[in-house]
């Protein structure tokens, strides 16, 4: 029997906009240091109902989440725009920011199947049920052909015990030799994980990236083979020639958290970024 593709209906624009909207104005800003860049607006909408499609049912593990499509996905079901989505989301992430931040946007609009998690992918995956399916976003690896999206993908693959799918979120470029390399470096250690390339969404998702505006990403499916299970392993830490360059040139990782200093209201100006000037003072 043939697997037909579920018809979804087209879903209410204006509302999916508004929806990711508020998203945006909860997430904590990015940090450049770690290759935190975030993905622009109208292609998080576009990538929220795409995730939330194929992982539809699903439980679904995110290695890290400075974008917060993770929120949007399980956001967009709770608010109706979608009638379709993951059935439980956990975040995985080094950044307190982004998780404090997930796990307020969950209590305070009542998203019961959503959470998040304080981690680091350098350390060992940390025990937790067996997950459907795993998404990410990592360094893209332009300084050290793709082995930190491989160690983030590692990471998915462990989350779901060797036996689902993945969506991997990478550099896609014509013009460019690095993003090639990495592309054929993470499709290589993929199948030597025993899981193949189901489909592959090209050139999709711009960034608010200074110096390379026009770079843009792509969605690489990985799916396992059969018995892949059979793979498992114990989870271990990464050191050594894996952390090279991992967030570019000379960047290795030296931090193991970002911690949330105090609780900010992302939505709104801080008050460190500003100073009133009363009538009176003549400057």
């Amino acid at each position: 029997m043939t697997n037909v593709p579920k018809e979804r209906g087209r879903i209410d624009l204006r509302r999916a906009i508004n929806a990711v909207s508020d998203v945006v104005q909860n997430r904590p800003r990015p940090l450049r240091e770690f290759d935190q860049i975030h993905m622009k607006t109208g292609d998080m909408v576009l990538q929220s109902e795409m995730v939330a499609d194929w992982a539809d049912g699903k439980e679904l593990a995110f290695i890290g989440d400075g974008d917060a499509i993770s929120v949007c996905v399980a956001y967009l079901k709770t608010r109706g725009v979608l009638d379709f989505g993951p059935t439980k989301i956990t975040v995985f992430d080094f950044d307190e920011r982004t998780v404090q931040a997930v796990r307020r946007f969950a209590e305070r609009e009542g998203i019961e199947h959503l959470d998040a998690e304080l981690y680091n992918c350098i350390d060992a995956m940390p025990e937790s049920p067996k997950y459907d399916c795993f998404y990410t976003n990592p360094p893209w690896g332009a300084s050290n052909m793709g082995e930190s999206v491989n160690l983030f993908v590692q990471r998915g693959i462990e989350a779901i015990k060797y036996d689902g799918d993945g969506m991997i979120v990478i550099a896609d470029d014509d013009e460019l030799p690095w993003p090639k390399e990495v592309l054929a470096n993470v499709q290589s250690y993929s199948r030597d994980a025993g899981f193949y390339v189901s489909k592959m969404q090209r050139k999709l998702h711009s960034y608010h990236l200074d110096d390379a505006p026009d770079l843009r990403s792509c969605n690489l499916f990985i799916s396992s083979l059969p018995d892949n299970a059979k793979r498992a392993r114990h989870s271990e830490a990464a050191s050594g020639d894996r952390l090279a360059n991992f967030y570019g040139k000379s960047k290795e990782p030296r931090v193991r958290y970002v911690k949330e200093r105090k609780r900010l209201d992302y939505g709104m100006a801080h008050e460190d970024e500003y100073e009133l000037i009363p009538l009176e003072d003549p400057r």
